[in-house]
């Protein structure tokens, strides 16, 4: 083959008597990628071809080939395959399957903020994918939604291996170098530091969250300015951006970007649990039944060929959800953001939420109670209002309040609480098998006078595991209409 200079003289060349150059796809710093025609096979094939001045200079060179002979080990249907290489005048190539469709950036463009479930799905099927290089010990070191297609059947498909690198490898990508893409960038690799796998999970971690929120979290007047947030900055809150969105989902993302490497997750599968476990958070809020993990995957690839819907009634989803639903699940947040808890502690995501009203008729407000729990910060549980006085003995009971069931016995170290209104008072109590009739069946663990919108109140419990955490109100918030309390939001740490 004659050696040419420029990718618009490079369509219709053949390589080596096989791949003929269709069109040019698209073009990065090392080589253009281009569709193509394998003639052998008649078939369509994505070609990335090596710019002629980077083949001359070896390092690139061997960099190159090495993403060839990585790639070509992993066989993920989440990964998009090789399925040859070689060179011809001057003029290494790799050989693609073609992938029809869109990039995930190009989605997210179109489309905005992807729906809680959608998005998830997709996370897990990248994570999937990086699994199997992990598990060779290659690091990706570029995860961006740019790198992941959208095949015909709404699958994600994670490309470009271009920078990856073996984990034992030294001497290929020296140290103090900084590689990847400086939206996703880990801070480690901002730096230039030595990345491992758990810089591509920090990468992911910020997928998601531009799934989520429509884009990335940082900006800045330079790429450097970009990275040095990265490296300085916690992620904005993103259930403050997408209140409607689980606890579950957003500690996903606050423990996949923690700035301290040692909090993030060890590994791309204890992610990809903990994305599963949002995953079924997530469908059965929306109205969804019970089934398979390859089920809810496969019918959210179906809603993205003929159109996104959000869930609603008849999809099955991950085995899980009933767990979910009627046990406790506990994140390890990493301490890695959103102010809530202790520095390091592990959230526990409660099942569900119960209004405790031994005292007067029974009932508080029990249609409302779910809200406190539902980590969607704009709805919320209230007490009945009460015009006798801010203190609940006027009105001739000690109190009334509602409790957390976390499904198992565990040793819970603080309640965070945001209300709507400050100014009132709480005592936390706990009880480890049954729920107590009378407050007197309780074990007080902590208190607070003088609650603010948003507090973390201690509990002490000398080692002891309680099932059932109560809220209980013994001073009202003075509202417009008397004295009563709005509970936007409870959580429970270890």
């Amino acid at each position: 083959m004659e050696a040419r200079s420029t990718s618009a003289q490079m369509i219709g060349t053949v390589l080596s008597g096989r791949y003929r150059l269709e069109a040019k796809l698209g073009s990065g710093g090392m080589s253009t990628v281009y569709l193509a025609r394998d003639t052998t096979l008649d078939r369509q094939v994505a070609v990335k071809v090596m710019h002629r001045e980077m083949s001359e200079q070896p390092d690139q060179l061997e960099r190159f080939r090495r993403e060839a002979r990585a790639v070509a080990k992993l066989s993920n249907p989440n990964v998009v395959a090789v399925i040859d290489a070689g060179e011809d005048g001057g003029h290494p190539y790799i050989v693609f399957e073609y992938v029809e469709g869109e990039n995930l950036k190009q989605r997210i463009k179109r489309l905005g903020p992807l729906d809680p479930q959608e998005a998830i799905a997709y996370a897990i099927e990248i994570a999937n994918g990086l699994a199997v290089a992990h598990a060779r010990k290659l690091i990706h070191r570029d995860v961006k939604p740019q790198n992941v297609l959208i095949d015909a059947e709404g699958r994600a498909k994670v490309t470009d291996f271009g920078i990856a690198r073996q984990l034992e490898q030294t001497g290929v990508t020296d140290t103090g170098r900084v590689l990847g893409t400086t939206d996703y960038v880990a801070p480690e690799q901002a730096m230039g530091k030595g990345a491992d796998q758990r810089s591509d999970i920090y990468s992911l971690g910020v997928v998601l969250y531009e799934m989520l929120i429509g884009e990335v979290p940082f900006s800045a007047d330079t790429q450097v300015g970009v990275a040095m947030k990265h490296v300085n900055e916690e992620l904005p809150d993103v259930q403050r951006r997408r209140p409607e969105l689980s606890a579950a989902a957003a500690l996903v993302i606050e423990r996949a970007t923690s700035k301290d490497t040692a909090k993030r997750y060890e590994s791309i599968r204890e992610m990809v649990s903990d994305l599963e476990t949002a995953l079924a958070v997530e469908a059965a809020r929306a109205g969804a039944t019970e089934g398979e993990a390859t089920t809810v995957l496969k019918a959210v690839r179906q809603r993205r060929r003929i159109g996104w819907r959000p869930v609603a009634g008849g999809l099955a989803v991950l085995a899980l959800a009933a767990a979910v639903i009627g046990a406790v699940v506990v994140i390890s947040d990493g301490g890695g953001g959103g102010g809530g808890g202790v520095q390091g502690a592990q959230r526990i995501a409660v099942s569900s939420a119960t209004d405790y009203d031994p005292e007067g008729d029974g009932d508080e407000h029990s249609d409302e109670v779910q809200a406190a729990v539902d980590g969607n910060q704009t709805t919320a549980w209230t007490t009945e209002s009460y015009v006798t006085g801010p203190s609940v003995e006027d009105s001739g009971k000690g109190g009334v309040g509602l409790y957390l069931d976390a499904g198992k016995p565990v040793a819970a170290g603080s309640v965070e609480v945001r209300s709507t209104d400050p100014g009132w008072d709480l005592v936390v109590y706990g009880a480890a098998d049954s729920v107590p009739d009378s407050l007197d069946g309780w074990t007080e663990l902590g208190s607070q006078s003088d609650m603010k919108t948003h507090e973390t109140v201690q509990l002490k419990t000398n080692g002891s595991k309680y099932r059932y955490y109560l809220l209980w109100i013994t001073k009202l918030a003075s509202t417009d209409d008397g004295y009563a309390v709005g509970i936007s939001d409870a959580r429970l740490f270890s």
